[in-house]
């Protein structure tokens, strides 16, 4: 029988039972692809990372990210916490590391740093998102109106439509009025699928990040994926990424901005997620990601 280790951490957060959990898997050597998928089902979490040698020894580690159904490219909260986890290792396959990591991962090359405080423990992790920006279809307010449990006047379109973007993982982006109408939100399960098939060419599962203004460069947000069997999540760094370069294409001289993005509130598991996004020339340049973590637990799996 094998041992695996495992970690968990809530993300997001530097309070227990807040945040978005995470398990991380700190040898993931010799699993299959089968194996790591009945482990994050496992565990039930909105993902599970696994911790694998770099194929490039320039780099820090490959990074493999699944859901409770599937395997995805890239994700905010799985590299900020896996990397709260690795950064309080002292070494990682044989070697240790500086707090400049390079994650391998299905989307690209991710660069992560590692904020210490003064007695040299973890404070909090950023990363950049892997990916350019890209904006897909927008969507009728109507449409997803319905599979978000709202009124069409719910949307607030006057910025956008709701949209398909990413910069490393897609989401449908909608703007709601106001927090009412953000807690009022329930995915609708037969109506997303109906989504899905419609816009069968964007090769997404139609999860859908809701969000509305609170005040200037913060926003309140939720976030629906059940076809990734995750009924709700309480921290999306890769949508917050999303997010944040979007809005610099509602505007016609964008510049570099913060937004705190606050998450999980109506799940009682509150989640602050800072971004940076990075304009040049009046383009979008990168958008960075950081966030503080906590352990939770850790342990075996056997196998």
């Amino acid at each position: 029988m094998r041992e695996i280790p495992f970690v968990t951490v809530d993300v997001f957060t530097s309070e227990r039972f807040s945040g978005n959990p995470l398990a991380v898997i700190t040898d993931a050597r010799g699993l299959s692809d089968a194996d790591m998928q009945k482990i994050a089902t496992e565990f039930g979490y909105s993902e599970t990372t696994f911790v694998l040698p770099p194929k490039d020894p320039a780099n820090s580690a490959e990074i493999r990210i699944f859901t409770p159904v599937t395997e995805v490219p890239f994700a905010g909260h799985p590299n900020v916490g896996t990397a709260f986890v690795l950064a309080g290792m002292s070494e990682v396959f044989g070697q240790a590391l500086s707090d400049q990591l390079i994650f391998e991962e299905k989307a690209g090359l991710v660069a992560v740093s590692v904020q210490r405080t003064g007695d040299g423990s973890v404070a909090s992790t950023t990363i950049r998102a892997p990916g350019p920006l890209t904006v897909g279809a927008s969507i009728p307010a109507d449409d997803v109106a319905l599979c978000i449990g709202l009124a069409p006047a719910d949307i607030e379109t006057t910025r956008h439509l709701p949209a398909f973007a990413s910069v490393g993982l897609k989401f449908i982006l909608v703007e709601v009025a106001n927090l009412a109408a953000l807690a009022r939100a329930a995915s609708r399960i037969e109506p997303i699928k109906a989504l899905c098939q419609t816009y069968a060419d964007e090769h997404c599962d139609c999860a859908t990040f809701l969000y509305t203004w609170v005040g200037e460069n913060h926003v309140r947000a939720r976030m629906f994926a059940p076809l990734d069997n995750v009924a709700e999540d309480p921290a999306t760094g890769s949508a917050s990424a999303a997010l944040g370069a979007f809005l610099t294409t509602l505007v016609p001289d964008p510049q570099s901005r913060p937004l705190l993005v606050e998450q999980g509130v109506e799940m009682g598991r509150r989640s602050l997620i800072q971004l940076q996004v990075n304009v040049t020339h009046g383009r979008f340049l990168d958008v960075t990601v950081s966030g503080a973590s906590v352990e939770v637990m850790r342990g075996t799996i056997r196998l």
